[in-house]
């Protein structure tokens, strides 16, 4: 079994600045959101587990307050986890993108336009290394794996992992109180922290 989990709340997050490979540390609240996410995979009674973290900060904190509420399960780090990388819009509110790029995310579908970036990853770039990442993870010999990372990353595991279009995967929410189960024949179930 896999659990997917997003970083909680970033000090980014909370005033609508994008972060791709930046960082910005987790808020009070977002620190709350990964502990009771923590608590909530406690109450699963999970058998042996490990964690499987992006190692970029908001990430790698967030794992460190889950395995502090699970008995400080062992965390590897997977660059292969960080974020889109979004080259030189990494950081950058939506007004300083398309101050620098006027018209280039104009048309774009809805959630879409990070992986339109002229120097970032495309989505196929993207989705290799998630998918790359993903197929040694599951061969890991521990039963249960956790895997705490990104927005982007989830929703790309996800519709990996159920079979969706790129275009799909757009829609994916990705809520910072609630992680995902991705289960047998292409399951994937959401659990509120």
């Amino acid at each position: 079994m896999i659990y997917l989990c997003r970083h909680g709340q970033t000090e980014f997050n909370a005033i609508g600045r994008r972060q791709g490979q930046v960082d910005s540390n987790l808020t009070d609240l977002g620190q709350a959101q990964a502990r009771a996410m923590g608590r909530r995979l406690a109450s699963l009674n999970l058998p042996d587990l490990r964690i499987f973290a992006s190692p970029l900060g908001r990430a790698h904190h967030s794992a460190r307050l889950i395995a502090a509420e699970l008995g400080d399960v062992p965390i590897s780090l997977d660059p292969r986890l960080m974020e889109i990388g979004m080259g030189s819009w990494d950081g950058k509110s939506d007004a300083e993108i398309d101050s620098a790029h006027p018209g280039l995310r104009a048309g774009l579908p809805p959630e879409a336009w990070w992986f339109h970036s002229p120097d970032g990853e495309t989505y196929a770039i993207f989705a290799a290394r998630l998918a790359a990442a993903m197929r040694e993870i599951q061969t890991d010999p521990t039963p249960v794996k956790i895997i705490v990372a990104h927005a982007v990353v989830s929703r790309v595991i996800r519709a990996q992992w159920a079979g969706l279009c790129e275009a799909e995967s757009y829609m994916l929410p990705v809520p910072q109180d609630a992680f995902y189960a991705l289960g047998p024949q292409q399951s994937i179930t959401e659990i509120r922290a």
